[in-house]
């Protein structure tokens, strides 16, 4: 066989092609800005296509911040519990440690790391929430798409016109009122898009209690 002669093998599409992963999706596109919106901001903003995409993206933003603590309160109750289940001092000195003492560390870090980890999943359950819910309340999401029985287009109406006229006498809330239908608010303002805390509207603090009760 002649050695400088180069080989099928060489050629092959495992040896020549170089993959690549398919992109991530993005989780937000542009959409126009509206009037009410602030004119630095450019003419285009950022938001979710629709709720189901903000909820996703919100439960994702969660579930690796929590996956993330844990793993890193795992490592510390470990730490931990072999620290509170060490033998005494004296006995390693003495080279006394027995049988007996390895069973009682062993059961005693078992304990200890059962009640330090569950006590960590708590603290990681609330810290995620601290830092996901702030950003995602106020993220936006297109207006288009929705439909009257998905959203109180009026509560809507009432907490936009109140956070955007609330310092105009003639456009507060009382010149609205919360009878006044979405469409007529919607055209005269041309709302492209809304807030994560208008969805949730003032019957929900939370973006959990939202989704439980509402994206079942």
């Amino acid at each position: 066989m002649d050695g400088g002669a180069p080989q099928p093998l060489e050629y092959s599409a495992a040896s020549t092609l170089i993959p690549f992963p398919r992109p991530l999706p993005l989780l937000r596109g542009p959409i126009k800005a509206g009037p009410l919106d602030d004119p630095s901001s450019g003419p285009y903003l950022l938001a979710f296509k629709n709720r189901r995409a903000w909820a996703a993206a919100y439960r994702n933003c969660r579930a690796q911040i929590i996956a993330q603590c844990e793993l890193g309160a795992r490592v510390g109750c470990s730490i931990s519990a072999s620290s509170k289940c060490k033998p005494p001092w004296w006995k390693v000195i003495l080279g006394v440690y027995s049988k007996q003492d390895f069973r009682e560390r062993e059961k005693c870090e078992e304990i200890e790391m059962e009640a330090c980890f569950a006590a960590a999943k708590e603290r990681c359950s609330g810290f995620a929430k601290q830092r996901c819910e702030p950003a995602f309340r106020n993220a936006r999401i297109g207006a288009s798409g929705f439909e009257s029985s998905v959203v109180d287009w009026k509560d809507v109406s009432r907490l936009i016109s109140t956070v955007c006229f609330a310092n105009e006498k003639s456009y507060g809330v009382g010149f609205w009122g919360v009878d006044k239908s979405w469409g007529e608010f919607r055209q005269k303002y041309e709302v492209t898009s809304l807030r994560g805390k208008d969805l949730l509207g003032s019957d929900y603090l939370d973006i959990e209690e939202y989704l439980r009760k509402i994206l079942v």
